[in-house]
C-alpha cells in the first residue's frame, strides 16, 4: 500500500514539476509591450481633432433593437466548435480608449460590437454582428427575402433562427446577393435548401458576372487572399486592447462553412425591376465599385434604398489589403450620384450589409453625398498630384481630406485608409511602375536585404542604430530598415524582436482596423512563428462544386506547375453525361487549354461532374473512382493521372513577414 502511495506521490510530484516548468515557460514568454510615450501622444492628439462630442451614431446603432444574439453571441458548428463569438469583443464597453488604441478606432469598435436583431423599418429587419456583415430580412406578402446571407452557413442559420423567433416562422422565398464578396453569399445554405432553389420555390438574384467574380476572387487567387485575410481581420491575434479591435467594417470573419448556390436570376442593367413576393425592386448596376459585380436597389413600397457596400459608415477600400482587383473610385462616386438622382427625393431609409442604417430623407441624401464626394476627392486629387509628377508613395503621403469630409464620422478610415486608397487610385491609372528606371527592376527581398546589411555595416550595427530610432519613436523607419535585415537573416532573433516592437507601436496608433491587425499580426508572427488557428477558407469545397465547368478548368490551369509540365503533350476528351457537357483538355507549351472535343485524343474520359469534383478536391482518387465503376477511360489510362499529378497543392500557412523558400511547391496525389 505504501509502495503504491509512493508511486502516486512520485507521479504527482513529476506532474507538479512538469506543470511548474510549463508555467515558467509561459511566464518567460514576452507579453505585448505597453504603448510608448510617442504612441500615447499620437493617440491623445486625435481626441482634439475629431468631434467626439457628437453621439448621434450611438443612438442610431441602438435604434430598433429587438433581441440580442443567443448564447452570449457564441455560434457553433455541428461539432460544437465556436465559429463566431461576439462576446469576445465586449471588452470596450463604454470605457474611454486605452493607451494602446487609437480613440477613433476604439469608438468604432464600441459601435460595431452592438449586436442582435433590429427593426430597420416595418418589414425590414437585420441581424447585426453575427458575422463580418449584416444579414437583412425583407418581409414580402407570403415570406421573407434574405439579402446577403453572411460568410458561414452556421452564422446565417443562427441569424434566421433569431429572426423567426421574434417575427414568426416565415418561409424564405428569395435570396439576393448584392455583390460577389464571400461575406454576402457564403452562408446561403444556412437559410435555404438547394432543392428548393432547383425546384423554383426559391429564387436567387445576383448582379451580372457575379459567379465569375466570386470565383476569380475567392478560388483563383483564393489561397493567397485568404492567408492575407487572416492578418487583415485579426484572426490570429487576441481580442483585447493590445490585440484586434475589429476590422472597422465589422468585427472579424466567422470560421464556419463557406457555401455557394448559383444564382437563378441575373440582373443585367440599370433600370431592371423584379416583383419579389409582392414588393418591387428597382436595380442600379455598380460594377467595378466596391466589388467587380455589385448592384444597388430601391423598394418604392417601403421607400428604402440599399447602396450595397458602397455607402457604409467608414471610408472603404479602393484596394483591399487581402489583395484583389483595384477598384474604380470615379465609378464608385458616379454610382452613388446616380442613386441620389434616381431615388434620393423618395427614400426614407438607407440600409446596408454593414453597420447601422440612416433614417430620414435629408439624412439619407447627406450621407450619400458625403460618401460620393469622399471617393471623388480621392480620385481627382490623386490624379492632380500624379500629373504634377508625384509618384505613388509621395502622393499618398501628401493626401489629406478637407474638413467637410474628414470630420464626418462615416468617412473616417476604419477599413480603407486615405493613404492606401490614394495608392490604389494611382495604381489603377498608372500601374506598379512610377517611371523611375532605378525602380523598374528591383532585386528580390532576400538578395537586396543581404546587400543592404553589408552596406550598413552588418547586423549588429543596424540593430544598434535601429534601437536609437525606436527610442525616438521613428517606428516607420525602424520597420523599413529591419525588414531588410530580417529578409537577409530571418533567424536573427534580435532583429525580429525589434521589428516586432516597431510594428506593435505602429499598430497601437492606427485608426484603421485592418492596418492595426496587419501590424499586430506581423509582430506576432515575428515573435512566435506561424500558429495555425481557425480562419475562413473561401475556396471551399461547396464553392468549387458550384463553379461552372469552364471555371473548374481555368482553376486547373492555375494549379498547373508550368516548369514540370515543360515538354509534355497530353490531350484528353472529357464527357460529363449528367450535365450534358463535353470538353477537351489539351496540355502543350506548358499551358493547359480547354475547348470542344478533339479528334484522336490520347484518352477519352466519361465521368459525372460530382465525381470530377471529388477528384479535383482530393476527396477521392482516379483509381478509387475506376474501381467503383464511376469513371470510364478509353485509351491511355495514365494520361489523366499524369495531368493531375502536375497540379500544385497550395499551402495556406506561408510566411508573410519572413522570407519564404522558393521551392516549397507540392503537387497533388491523384
Amino acid at each position: 500500500m505504501r509502495a503504491n502511495q509512493g508511486i502516486v506521490v512520485a507521479s504527482f510530484s513529476r506532474v507538479v514539476l512538469v506543470l511548474s516548468l510549463l508555467f515558467s515557460l509561459v511566464a518567460l514568454a514576452d507579453p505585448p509591450n505597453p504603448a510608448s510615450v510617442v504612441t500615447q501622444k499620437s493617440n491623445q492628439e486625435l481626441l482634439k481633432e475629431l468631434p467626439f462630442e457628437n453621439r448621434q451614431d450611438f443612438e442610431a446603432v441602438k435604434r430598433g433593437f429587438i433581441a440580442p444574439l443567443p448564447a452570449n453571441g457564441v455560434i457553433k458548428n455541428e461539432k460544437g466548435e465556436p465559429v463566431w463569438d461576439l462576446g469576445a469583443f465586449q471588452f470596450a464597453g463604454d470605457k474611454p480608449a486605452p493607451d494602446t488604441a487609437n480613440p477613433s478606432l476604439w469608438r468604432q469598435l464600441q459601435l460595431i460590437s452592438e449586436g442582435g436583431l433590429y427593426e430597420v423599418i416595418p418589414r425590414i429587419y437585420q441581424v447585426r454582428s453575427a458575422d463580418l456583415s449584416n444579414i437583412t430580412f425583407i418581409e414580402g406578402d407570403s415570406g421573407v427575402i434574405v439579402m446577403d446571407p453572411l460568410i458561414s452557413a452556421e452564422t446565417a442559420k443562427a441569424a434566421l433562427d433569431l429572426y423567426r423567433e421574434h417575427r414568426g416562422n416565415k418561409p424564405v422565398v428569395a435570396v439576393i446577393y448584392t455583390h460577389s464578396h464571400v461575406d454576402h453569399y457564403g452562408g446561403v445554405r444556412g437559410v435555404v435548401d438547394e432543392e428548393d432553389v432547383k425546384s423554383g420555390k426559391v429564387n436567387i438574384y445576383a448582379p451580372k458576372d457575379f459567379l465569375i467574380e466570386a470565383v476569380s476572387e475567392n478560388v483563383f487567387a483564393g489561397n493567397h487572399m485568404a492567408r492575407r485575410a487572416s492578418f487583415m481581420y485579426g484572426n490570429l491575434i487576441p481580442k483585447d486592447p493590445k490585440g484586434t479591435l475589429g476590422a472597422g467594417l465589422g468585427l472579424e470573419t466567422s470560421t464556419g462553412t463557406v457555401t455557394l448556390i448559383e444564382p437563378t436570376d441575373t440582373i443585367n442593367k440599370t433600370g431592371e425591376k423584379r416583383n419579389i413576393d409582392g414588393l418591387t425592386f428597382e436595380f442600379l448596376m455598380a460594377p467595378g465599385s466596391e466589388a467587380p459585380a455589385e448592384m444597388h436597389f430601391y423598394i418604392p413600397e417601403l421607400k428604402a434604398i440599399t447602396a450595397a457596400e458602397n455607402a457604409t459608415h467608414t471610408l472603404h477600400n479602393l484596394y483591399t489589403l487581402r489583395g484583389a482587383k483595384v477598384r474604380n473610385a470615379r465609378d464608385w462616386s458616379r454610382y452613388l450620384n446616380e442613386t441620389i438622382q434616381r431615388w434620393g427625393d423618395k427614400a426614407e431609409v438607407l440600409f446596408a450589409p454593414h453597420h447601422w442604417p440612416t433614417w430620414g430623407q435629408a439624412n439619407v441624401v447627406n450621407h450619400l453625398k458625403k460618401q460620393r464626394d469622399l471617393y471623388k476627392y480621392l480620385n481627382d486629387q490623386t490624379l492632380r498630384l500624379a500629373n504634377h509628377g508625384y509618384n505613388m508613395v509621395q502622393t499618398a503621403e501628401m493626401m489629406e481630406l478637407p474638413p467637410e469630409l474628414s470630420q464626418y464620422w462615416a468617412n473616417r478610415g476604419y477599413y480603407g485608409s486615405v493613404n492606401h486608397d490614394t495608392r490604389a487610385v494611382w495604381n489603377y491609372y498608372l500601374g506598379f511602375f512610377d517611371g523611375n528606371p532605378a525602380r523598374l527592376y528591383p532585386m528580390p527581398p532576400t538578395a537586396a536585404g543581404k546587400k543592404y546589411v553589408q552596406y550598413m555595416g552588418g547586423a549588429a550595427n543596424i540593430i544598434k542604430q535601429a534601437k536609437k530610432d525606436y527610442d525616438a519613436g521613428e517606428y516607420r523607419w525602424v520597420a523599413e530598415v529591419l525588414d531588410r535585415l530580417v529578409s537577409a537573416e530571418p533567424n536573427n532573433r534580435a532583429a525580429r524582436d525589434l521589428l516586432a516592437d516597431a510594428l506593435e507601436q505602429m499598430g497601437y496608433q492606427q485608426e484603421n482596423g485592418t492596418w492595426r491587425n496587419f501590424f499586430l499580426s506581423g509582430a506576432k508572427e515575428l515573435r512566435d512563428g506561424i500558429e495555425r488557428l481557425p480562419v475562413p477558407l473561401t475556396a471551399s469545397a461547396d464553392t468549387i462544386r458550384n463553379m461552372p465547368t469552364e471555371l473548374i478548368f481555368d482553376y486547373l490551369g492555375i494549379r498547373l506547375n508550368g516548369p514540370r509540365a515543360t515538354g509534355k503533350q497530353i490531350s484528353i476528351n472529357i464527357n460529363l453525361p449528367d450535365i450534358k457537357e463535353q470538353y477537351s483538355l489539351v496540355l502543350e507549351n506548358a499551358v493547359l487549354n480547354y475547348g470542344p472535343p478533339v479528334e484522336s485524343p490520347h484518352s477519352s474520359v466519361t465521368v459525372t461532374r460530382n465525381d470530377l469534383n471529388d477528384i479535383i478536391l482530393g476527396t477521392a482518387t482516379i483509381q478509387e473512382k475506376m474501381e467503383g465503376g464511376s469513371i470510364k477511360i478509353v485509351g491511355d489510362v495514365g494520361q489523366l493521372k499524369t495531368l493531375l499529378s502536375l497540379m500544385d497543392r497550395f499551402d495556406f500557412w506561408w510566411n508573410l513577414v519572413t522570407p519564404e523558400p522558393m521551392d516549397k511547391m507540392s503537387s497533388g496525389d491523384f
